[in-house]
């Protein structure tokens, strides 16, 4: 992607000085001048940094402000590992509440609106996120946070909530939920924002359809700011990325090379503002690509990406081939009699490796014994091995409160 002129110019103002602000920093770019840093090119020669550069950092280590001026830390939701902390100035609180506010913009959300809020509050990014947003748009937030799905429906009816926001694991179990019970009557929804997690054409038009709401995908992750740099608008076409907030860049995952538009590979991201944690080149191992040409809406100042497809470190090797867990939701997609829902075992039998999927007929009148072969032969077809293939009835495989978790590898 072109760097636009006030880009460049916000991107020198955030490098001014910051080997002298911040010692994560002035480790990372030790020896490089960044005063030199005058074009694009020379910007795509300074090195990437990483999620395990930012571990290192614990805890407060990738400060770029004085500790007097940090009002808030935010954590990574990983689970594993040493924590990633990022601190925020009140400048970075205030930005972030910007940019979520024009998210809710863009999908057409209103002061007049009552926003339930499901994802989790606390050192995850994504509550507060989408509270703050609310509030500054002026809407009416209804910060429920994650779980008890009982009394979200509850709220759901009595407070006549319009827009639901949550990860698209938990919004299909609340659109299971309102089909079970019959209250698709009673609710008042008329748009969905998800983030956080991968959702597929099919699970998408399953919620659609039990919920008859318009879905919005909002992008972000704690690194940069949380959810709320970008979305897509009423067009569908892509997630537009805040071009005043951040820069982004595609790069083939193998070789590091920036990619032109259109080209598929890995995001790179650049905060242009953030004072707190500025991040450099920063590889979010998500894989999408930048879409060319104009969006409908005319907000072309602000670039678009495509729909995550999956992680390059989600990727699994069975039998020498690589797989994504994304390629596996696109097979069962185009089996109508099979739901969105999916689960997969890797495991090591008898000297090899095996892949057993678990996948959800979508009603008690489905060829459970049917289904599995036919969906074992389009594996082999699509990716080149046959996975040993289990049906099971509707809603027998885990719904989540927060990200469903698909992938199970056993193997030592």
């Amino acid at each position: 992607m072109q760097m636009q002129p006030a880009q460049l110019e916000a991107l020198k103002k955030q490098l001014k000085g910051l080997k002298e602000r911040s010692p994560f920093y002035a480790k990372k770019f030790e020896g490089i001048d960044l005063d030199d840093i005058q074009s694009q090119a020379d910007f795509e020669k300074l090195p990437f940094s990483e999620k395990a550069d930012l571990r290192d950092a614990y805890p407060l280590g990738l400060a770029a402000v004085p500790e007097e001026k940090i009002v808030r830390i935010h954590s990574s939701s990983g689970t594993t590992g040493t924590p990633v902390i990022i601190p925020y100035t009140k400048k970075d609180v205030e930005d972030w509440a910007i940019q979520f506010a024009r998210c809710y913009e863009y999908a057409g959300v209103t002061p007049q609106d009552r926003v339930q809020i499901t994802p989790g509050y606390g050192l995850w990014t994504a509550g507060i996120g989408f509270q703050a947003g609310c509030e500054r748009l002026g809407a009416m937030a209804v910060p429920m946070g994650p779980g008890n799905t009982d009394k979200q429906l509850q709220f759901m009816i009595d407070m006549q909530t319009t827009v639901f926001t949550a990860t698209a694991s938990y919004a299909l179990l609340i659109a299971e939920e309102v089909e079970r019970r019959g209250i698709k009557d009673q609710i008042k929804l008329r748009k969905l924002i998800t983030g956080s997690e991968r959702a597929g054409e099919k699970i998408r038009k399953r919620i659609c359809d039990a919920l008859d709401v318009e879905y919005y995908d909002i992008y972000g992750l704690t690194e940069v700011y949380g959810p709320g740099i970008g979305i897509n608008c009423e067009h569908g076409n892509g997630m537009h990325v805040w071009s005043d907030y951040v820069y982004v860049e595609i790069i083939d995952p193998e070789t590091g090379e920036v990619l032109p538009d259109g080209e598929p590979g890995e995001i790179v991201l650049t905060t242009l503002q953030k004072e707190g944690a500025p991040l450099i080149r920063f590889r979010t191992h998500d894989l999408s690509r930048i879409i060319p040409g104009s969006c409908p809406c005319g907000h072309d100042e602000h670039p678009r990406i495509d729909v995550i497809v999956g992680r390059s470190d989600d990727m699994m090797k069975i039998h020498g081939v690589n797989v994504f867990p994304s390629q596996i939701e696109e097979i069962i997609s185009h089996f109508e009699d099979a739901s969105s829902e999916f689960q997969i075992r890797l495991s090591h039998l008898d000297g090899r490796d095996t892949m057993r999927l678990y996948i959800e007929a979508v009603s008690g009148t489905v060829d459970f014994q049917d289904l599995g072969r036919r969906v074992g032969i389009a594996v082999k077809s699509k990716i080149g091995f046959t996975p040993l293939v289990k049906v099971v009835e509707l809603g027998v495989l885990p719904r989540s409160e927060k990200k469903t978790k698909r992938v199970f590898d056993e193997r030592e």
